[in-house]
């Protein structure tokens, strides 16, 4: 692990970890979801893919996170859209939100 990254980001398990990059790659899923559900910010999970991904599929995740396809800001989507994930969507059992 790479020492610049933070405690909140050291302190997570490896499940953890492939469930926010998995979160992160999903354009529906806002970073506040992440923040939510993992308490780390938009800016901790940027650095947690830059050191987490090869650089190629960094700035390419980076480019479809800024482009119009991606919804991972809330002020990018529309009011109709409300929830973290689709509706027809199953509960994940490692999924801590789908838990309460």
């Amino acid at each position: 692990m790479n020492s610049e990254r933070s405690a909140d980001i050291q302190n997570l398990t490896l499940r953890d970890l492939d469930r926010i990059i998995e979160m992160a790659w999903e354009d529906r899923t806002p970073f506040e979801a992440i923040e939510y559900q993992f308490g780390l910010s938009e800016q901790k999970v940027i650095a947690l893919m830059r050191t987490e991904l090869k650089g190629s599929s960094f700035r390419l995740w980076r480019k479809r996170v800024n482009s119009g396809v991606s919804k991972k800001h809330l002020k990018k989507r529309s009011s109709e859209m409300q929830r973290f994930k689709c509706s027809r969507q199953r509960a994940i059992s490692g999924n801590k939100i789908s838990k309460r």
